[in-house]
């Protein structure tokens, strides 16, 4: 009876799961902080960060200026994937992500907005226009989709059209302005975290913290959603609230990483769907493990990213989109 109890209480695959995600995190994140012109090798990594007695050059290298990537890639990654498994349980649809349905792309819009046409490109700014582009492609989303009751394909079919339209804005702004405007805002949308530093890390991991926080009644309301509107009206569950909430929690997350790193595209769509596999789960919407099945991505992404020269959302893009066609086949020999 006492193992019976304790085995309920504890979900030992998830645990697992999540101190395999942490390894995997920490050495790649250490590996990565080996990668760069000036040559540090595992052992010297590690002495940097852990031994404040090593040599001072190797800890500034290691600390200052790699070790707050290695974070930020962490943070993106956490934030990302808890968005992508809150729009994949309100759908109700693994193609539920806010790189699908458009909400990423009223984000880049919004920051667009501000760089370019408002030239405003402090962090704070970009935060902003990334809010506020986001929440208002979410809302006319909802409004166009919502005909009596929502329909998770109608969402998805409506975002992507919603999604096409911003991105012809977003591409008209660039062709409108100067060379060099069009090249910072395209160098940023690329989606890059080469250039952070702790200055940008500290208020985006605040915020992260507001928004982790102030989500974490969803991880209950969410799967419960799931089983539809009358259940959860049942069990005491407002549908209508409980999808106003996880569209502003969901925004703001992708919210943050945009007006940070730029888009960093298939995280939130991948990162849920590979963690409710390995860990066996009927949801999405588990918070840890999601949270760190998306920083592992995003950790080793960088590190590849480093490896071949490029911004670390190219990586995701092409991995991602390998990803995304699988699912799409998947999902169509399951129907078949």
């Amino acid at each position: 009876m006492d193992t019976a109890r304790v085995s309920t209480l504890i979900p030992v695959r998830s645990v697992l799961v999540c101190a395999a995600l942490v390894v995997v995190i920490i050495v790649a994140g250490l590996a990565s902080m080996t990668i760069g012109a000036y040559d540090v090798n595992f052992a010297a990594v590690l002495g940097a960060v852990f031994d404040p007695s090593s040599d001072p050059d190797v800890r500034q290298v290691v600390l200052e200026w790699r070790l707050p990537r290695v974070l930020f890639a962490v943070l993106c990654g956490a934030a990302l994937a808890l968005a992508g498994g809150i729009f994949q349980s309100l759908t109700r649809n693994p193609l539920g992500s806010p790189d699908i349905i458009g909400f990423g792309v009223g984000a880049q819009f919004g920051v667009t907005l501000m760089m370019i046409v408002f030239e405003l490109n402090t962090y704070m700014f970009k935060a902003i226009g990334a809010l506020v582009g986001g929440l208002f492609t979410a809302l006319l989303v909802y409004a166009l989709a919502n005909s009596k009751t929502m329909s998770s394909f109608r969402l998805i079919i409506v975002g992507i059209g919603v999604s096409a339209g911003l991105g012809s804005l977003t591409s008209w702004i660039l062709i409108s302005v100067s060379l060099e405007k069009a090249m910072m805002a395209a160098t940023w949308g690329a989606g890059s975290i080469a250039s952070l530093g702790f200055d940008q890390l500290l208020p985006a991991a605040i915020v992260f913290a507001v928004v982790l926080v102030g989500s974490l009644p969803l991880n209950r309301t969410l799967p419960v959603l799931e089983m539809g509107d009358d259940a959860a009206t049942a069990l005491g569950i407002s549908p209508g609230r409980t999808r106003l909430a996880a569209m502003v929690f969901g925004v703001a997350l992708v919210a943050l990483v945009t007006a940070a790193a730029g888009p960093i595209s298939f995280i939130a769509l991948a990162a849920p769907q590979i963690s409710q596999r390995l860990t066996r789960s009927n949801t999405p919407m588990g918070t840890a493990p999601v949270m760190l099945t998306g920083a592992a991505l995003v950790v080793v992404s960088d590190a590849v990213a480093q490896l071949v020269g490029v911004p670390v959302g190219v990586v995701t893009v092409s991995v991602g989109g390998l990803y995304l066609a699988w699912l799409l086949a998947a999902q169509y020999a399951r129907r078949a």
